[in-house]
């Protein structure tokens, strides 16, 4: 949650009484903070990355990605800058979340790479470090997704993840069961920020949707987009497939809020 603090001079900053939805300041959820009604939005930032702003009704509201990685209890600090010159600081206090665990048998060089796997995939990490980074001003058309693909989910946001017996980093997306060369339609409008053949995620789409909303298509049998291509919601963007680390077809579907990953369930239309 948002801890409700005095109002107090920190400098040029002031602390601001807020609370938050609890149900969504947990690793890997989306906190929510009110900012006010004003002509300009303002500027949101955890230390030096900005966080996405949007409108909603008649005041500005700041959506704050909770990364996996952080700890039930843990403070996120958030800093607000309006157009006014007012300055406000918040902290988010992030609740605690029980995922599920699963256990995956694969070949083994997925697991223990070979040097040149492990190359390999340092340059590839490297580069989506990068991609995933990608922070554009105009903000989202709808923070509300279509479903990428039809079919029910095979394994859920947050699972923790066990190949051929060793522990290895969260799910940090949601998989979506569904027969090979079943169409893949892009989730919200956006912008196509990468493709590739992954060693991991085989071949993969990256969309740009503003303000550091990504989303993220993996295992592909086909990719038909390229790199710069703008795309509507609902537009098909490529095929089901089981390209890359995957036990059988299926997308992989990741969303990212201020450079981490979190649950598309919290995103995803009814």
């Amino acid at each position: 949650m948002l801890l409700c603090l005095p109002a107090l001079a920190m400098g040029a900053w002031t602390w601001r009484a807020y609370a938050a939805e609890r149900a969504k300041s947990f690793p890997g959820g989306v906190a929510r903070i009110s900012l006010g009604r004003a002509e300009q939005p303002p500027h949101v930032r955890i230390g030096d990355d900005r966080v996405l702003v949007t409108r909603e009704g008649e005041e500005w509201i700041a959506l704050i990605g909770v990364g996996l990685a952080v700890k039930p209890g843990a403070k996120i600090r958030v800093q607000a800058e309006h157009a006014d010159g007012r300055r406000e600081r918040f902290e988010i206090e992030v609740l605690p979340k029980k995922y599920l665990t699963q256990h995956l048998t694969v070949p083994p060089g997925q697991v223990d790479l070979s040097d040149q796997d492990l190359a390999r995939y340092k340059r590839e990490r490297a580069h989506l470090d990068g991609v995933l980074r990608t922070f554009s001003e105009a903000p989202p058309a709808s923070l509300s997704l279509v479903a990428p693909v039809e079919g029910p989910r095979s394994s859920s946001f947050g699972l923790e993840r066990y190949f051929n017996g060793k522990l290895r980093n969260r799910h940090n997306g949601m998989d979506i069961a569904a027969p090979a060369g079943a169409p893949v339609v892009a989730a919200a409008r956006g912008k196509v920020i990468d493709t590739g053949d992954y060693f991991f995620s085989g071949n993969m789409i990256i969309l740009d949707h503003g303000q550091g909303m990504l989303s993220l298509y993996a295992h592909l049998q086909s990719i038909e987009v390229q790199t710069g291509d703008a795309v509507d919601a609902g537009r098909q963007i490529g095929k089901v497939g089981a390209t890359g680390r995957a036990t059988g077809p299926h997308l992989h579907f990741s969303v990212y809020l201020n450079f981490v990953a979190v649950d598309p369930a919290l995103l995803l239309a009814a």
